[in-house]
C-alpha cells in the first residue's frame, strides 16, 4: 500500500476507499460461492466450486498487473481479488471440515488456517525479492496470484470422491466420528432459505459478531502498517517484511487454539484469544522502531488468525448441514462488511485524529466482542460440562 499510495499521490481515506472496494466484492464471493457450494454439492465436490473461485484472483492479479494505469483502474480490479478471497475461504473451510472426523475439527481447521499466518510473513521477502530484480508492486499483483494454478492443479487431483472414500473408511475402521453422514450431498432448499440459515441459528449469529470485531481491528491495523512504519523512519523494503512478522508465530497460534478448543471448549479458548488480541493491538501505537515492530507484531501473531479456526468449528458444529452456506453468510456479513467500514473509518481516523485515536478505536471494539461472546453455547463437550451434566 506504502508503494501505491506513492504512486498515485493518494491519502489514508484513499487507501480505505481502495479496501472497502475489495471487501465489497469478498461480501459477493463469499455469499455466492458459498450457498452455490452446497448446491453443486458437499465434499469432493466442492473442489470444482473452489477451484473457480481461485481463478478470480489469477484473473484479477493480471489485469491489475497490465491495466492500472489511474487509481480508478486498480480500484476496479480489487473486485475480482476480493471475490476470489471471498469465494475461497468459505469453500476451503467447508471442506475442512467434511475431510477429518468430528474429533479433531478444531486441529484440522487450526493446521489449515496455518497457511494464513506463513503466507503473511513470505510474501514480504517475496515482494522485497520482486522489487530486486527490477519489479515492483504491479509485478507482484501478475507473479504472486499465478501460484494459485499450482494449488489449483494440487486440489484437483486430491479432492477427488476417490480419495475422500478412503478417508471415510479409515474414519470407521479406527472408531472416530464422520464428519458427515455421506461423501457429498447437494442442498436442496432454496437460495433464500440457504441465506438465511446461519442467521437462525443463535450460535452462529453470535460467533459472527465475535468475529465481527476482530476482523475490524484486523482490517484497520493490517491496512497500514506498513504506512504506519515508514513514517516513524523504517525503509519501505523493511516495513514491508516487519508488517507480516506476525506469520512467523501465527502458526503456531492456529495449531494451539484450534486443538485447545478440542479439549478445553470454543467459547474459553475464544476468550483468551479476544483478550490477547486487545492487548496486541492497543501496543501497536508505540511501534516507533524495527525492534519494538518485530516484538509487538510477533506476539499478535500468537492470536492474530487463531479465532477463525474456533470460530469455524463453532458453525461447523452448529449448522453441520450446510456448511458451505453458513461459512460463506459469516465471513461475507463478519469479514466483509466489518473490511468495508473498518479500512475507510480508520484511514479517516488517522488522517485527521492521529494514530493514537486510531488504536484507541481499535481496542474498544474488541472490548465489545465479549458481549456476544459470553452468549454462545458451548458445542464441545468437555471435562469440566461432563462432570456438570453428571452432578
Amino acid at each position: 500500500m506504502s508503494m501505491v499510495k506513492e504512486e498515485f499521490n493518494l491519502s489514508n481515506t484513499h487507501i480505505g476507499w481502495l479496501n472497502a472496494v475489495f471487501f465489497i466484492g469478498f461480501i459477493l464471493g463469499a455469499y455466492v460461492f458459498g450457498i452455490v457450494s452446497d448446491r453443486i454439492g458437499t465434499g469432493w465436490r466442492r473442489t470444482w466450486t473452489w477451484n473457480v473461485a481461485m481463478l478470480f484472483a489469477i484473473v484479477g492479479g493480471a489485469l491489475t498487473f497490465g491495466a492500472s494505469g489511474s487509481f480508478i483502474a486498480f480500484l476496479l480490479w480489487r473486485l475480482p481479488m476480493g471475490i476470489s478471497r471471498g469465494g475461497s475461504e468459505p469453500v476451503n473451510v467447508a471442506i475442512v471440515s467434511e475431510w477429518w472426523p468430528k474429533e479433531h475439527r478444531g486441529f484440522a481447521l487450526g493446521v489449515h488456517h496455518a497457511g494464513f499466518p506463513w503466507g503473511q510473513f513470505l510474501v514480504g521477502p517475496l515482494l522485497v525479492g520482486i522489487a530486486a530484480f527490477g519489479g515492483g508492486w504491479r509485478e507482484a499483483f501478475l507473479i504472486i496470484p499465478l501460484l494459485g494454478l499450482v494449488v489449483i492443479a494440487a486440489q484437483s487431483f486430491l479432492g477427488t470422491e476417490k480419495h475422500q472414500r478412503a478417508v471415510y473408511d479409515y474414519i470407521d475402521a479406527h472408531g472416530q466420528t464422520r464428519p458427515a453422514p455421506d461423501l457429498s450431498v447437494k442442498v436442496k432448499e432454496s437460495v433464500w432459505d440457504q441465506f438465511l440459515t446461519a442467521f437462525r441459528v443463535p450460535n452462529a449469529r453470535r460467533a459472527m459478531l465475535v468475529g465481527f470485531v476482530m476482523l475490524w481491528a484486523e482490517a484497520g491495523a493490517t491496512s497500514f502498517l506498513t504506512i504506519q512504519l515508514t513514517e516513524r523512519g523504517i525503509s519501505t523494503s523493511q516495513a514491508v517484511v516487519i508488517a507480516g512478522a506476525s506469520g512467523l508465530t501465527g502458526w503456531i497460534g492456529q495449531i494451539v487454539w484450534g486443538t485447545l478448543s478440542d479439549h478445553i471448549g470454543r467459547k474459553l479458548s475464544l476468550g483468551i484469544i479476544l483478550t490477547g488480541w486487545a492487548i496486541s493491538v492497543g501496543t501497536m501505537f508505540f511501534i516507533s522502531t524495527a525492534t519494538t515492530g518485530w516484538l509487538i507484531l510477533l506476539f499478535w501473531g500468537l492470536f492474530r488468525n487463531s479465532p477463525f479456526p474456533v470460530i469455524y468449528a463453532i458453525l461447523s458444529d452448529s449448522v453441520p448441514k450446510a456448511s458451505g452456506s453458513a461459512m460463506g453468510v459469516m465471513i461475507g456479513s463478519a469479514l466483509g462488511i466489518s473490511g468495508i467500514f473498518a479500512a475507510t473509518v480508520a484511514g479517516m481516523v488517522i488522517d485527521n485524529l492521529g494514530w493514537g485515536a486510531h488504536y484507541i478505536v481499535m481496542v474498544v471494539i474488541l472490548l465489545l466482542g465479549f458481549i456476544p461472546l459470553a452468549r454462545i453455547k458451548e458445542t464441545v463437550r468437555t471435562a469440566r460440562s461432563v462432570s456438570v451434566s453428571e452432578a
